[in-house]
């Protein structure tokens, strides 16, 4: 196992799932939660977000090319997707959804689906996560001890994300109700132009095929 390959694993998967970045969408997508939800939210999305690159660290060209997916179309896909969220932050919606959640039930369902989506796909564990760990697996060539630092990389890095999810929560408290309320319109922007980029990137490869 080359030292050279476990750096470029960890600066590709760094920029690719890029923690500090995701901080703040996190702040915007659990406004309103209490501190043990948005743990869970946490703790939830980067054990699914593992779990998701793992298999695709393992199988991943094998399950995109059965299934007859290409990576332009998980963009594209991605990117609408993202689309939709960023829209419920921008105008609201997604809190006045949140206050009006009954029972435990469903507060637990929304929580497992919020960590679902969008925080495991596609923001840690998307398109350009899910392609960089493909391509550095097939750089292991089928060598076990490549593929087992690959998986410690990807591990310690989605650590990362979970650490910056739990800090975000003492920013959302210096910044007060109408600081999140703000931040969470603005991120809500933020991430609408990061839904656009990821379908047109999606498009531009596609075009260049």
């Amino acid at each position: 196992m080359s030292p050279d390959f476990l750096k470029t694993a960890f600066v590709t998967m760094l920029v690719t799932i890029d923690p500090p970045g995701l901080a703040p969408i996190f702040i915007g997508l659990t406004l309103g939660m209490s501190k043990e939800v948005k743990r869970e939210v946490a703790l939830r999305a980067a054990l699914l977000a593992f779990a998701i690159l793992a298999i695709f660290a393992f199988g991943g060209g094998a399950i995109m090319s059965a299934l007859g997916i290409s990576l332009p179309a998980f963009r594209i896909a991605g990117g609408l997707l993202l689309f939709y969220i960023a829209f419920e932050m921008i105008f609201e919606l997604r809190s006045h959804r949140d206050k009006e959640l009954a029972s435990d039930a469903v507060a637990v369902d929304h929580v497992r689906n919020l960590a679902a989506f969008p925080l495991a796909i596609p923001l840690m564990s998307g398109p350009g996560s899910i392609t960089a760990t493909i391509l550095l697996a097939g750089r292991a060539n089928g060598n076990w001890q490549a593929l087992a630092g690959l998986m410690a990389i990807i591990a310690l890095v989605i650590l990362f994300c979970y650490f910056a999810f739990r800090l975000s929560e003492q920013v959302a408290r210096l910044l007060g109700t109408t600081g999140n309320l703000v931040l969470s319109r603005m991120l809500g922007v933020v991430l609408a132009a990061l839904a656009i980029q990821f379908v047109i990137d999606g498009v531009l490869t596609v075009m260049g095929t």
